[in-house]
């Protein structure tokens, strides 16, 4: 039997174009960030991957170990769990680093808040809290490379971002002191104590993800996709019924058939209607979408305008 490879390399060779691979754009955007993934790994001692359970970091995980096939993913992954996080998500975590037998960092909010270092804020919301215990989980593990599943269409902070992107010695970032990344050229120089967040999806969009969660048949939690679910109407988003996540006086709970865009703090991220119940649902329903998920599902990107740019000048994510 003709070798594969061989015969598509022979064709190459030949000159004839028409028998040649062709490459589409999943292929292309999927061969770029195993790139950057290699690239950080070959520069970078201590390089960890800032997982939550949501799609974009599960992505990145997925392309992180077809990066290393068939040896295991050469780093941890660290999760700071606000606390407020949906269980489902969380036993999705366990489950998959257990199944990928990597290590899992987790930087608790609520370890802050009982010593004292955080306090609660009025508005309930504990994303803004999660800066400190990253910096200090990035300094406690020496790690001197964070990926992370940022996107560019996500938010006007996110497309300021380079792949990869600075930070100095407070972890903050300096959005006029970006270096250019020409040719696909990344430049990782750092001094002690800095670090660099590397975003190899960086160029993606949802629709991109989730075509690609298609094609490799990626396991998601639950929660992204249609399910029945107790919520209730604030600012203009279907809030779940929880622990975290109280009706106030006048707001009516509903049953409703509903999926959530990104599966952030329970306290801030709110669901739409759907009837999509599987991955090519998804799919079609996103392409027809005229909001990112963020601007769509996440309230705590509407404290002000610069919500999301303020927070990664701290050191957020």
């Amino acid at each position: 039997m003709t070798d594969t490879f061989t015969s598509d390399v022979a064709s190459v060779r030949s000159g004839d174009a028409s028998s040649a691979p062709r490459l589409d754009a999943l292929d292309l955007l999927e061969a770029e960030a195993i790139h950057i993934i290699r690239e950080v790994v070959a520069e970078f001692e201590r390089p960890v991957l800032l997982f939550s359970g949501g799609k974009d970091s599960v992505v990145v995980l997925h392309l992180a170990a077809k990066a290393f096939w068939p040896g295991r993913v050469p780093f941890p992954v660290l999760h700071v769990d606000t606390g407020h996080n949906f269980p489902e998500v969380l036993a999705f975590r366990d489950e998959t680093v257990a199944r990928l037998g990597i290590r899992l960092e987790v930087a608790r909010v609520q370890d802050y808040i009982d010593d004292g270092r955080l306090h609660e804020r009025a508005d309930g919301t504990r994303n803004p809290l999660q800066t400190l215990p990253l910096l200090d989980a990035i300094a406690a593990g020496r790690h001197d490379a964070v990926f992370g599943g940022a996107r560019r269409d996500e938010d006007k902070a996110r497309a300021k971002e380079r792949i990869i992107s600075l930070r100095d010695e407070f972890g903050q970032w300096d959005p006029r002191n970006q270096r250019p990344e020409l040719w696909s050229l990344y430049n990782g120089r750092h001094t002690p104590g800095q670090h660099v967040r590397a975003f190899p999806i960086s160029n993606w969009t949802e629709l991109d993800v989730w075509r690609y969660i298609e094609r490799e048949d990626i396991p998601l939690p639950p929660l992204y996709f249609a399910h029945e679910r107790d919520v209730f109407r604030r600012d203009g988003m279907w809030r779940a019924v929880g622990e975290v996540s109280e009706p106030r006086a006048g707001e009516e709970v509903e049953r409703r058939v509903v999926r959530y865009r990104t599966v952030g703090d329970m306290s801030c991220t709110g669901a739409v209607e759907s009837d999509a119940l599987d991955t090519a649902s998804v799919v079609a329903e996103v392409a027809r979408s005229t909001l990112t998920e963020r601007g769509a599902t996440r309230a705590d990107d509407r404290i002000s305008e610069a919500a999301m740019e303020d927070r990664k000048k701290d050191g957020y994510f």
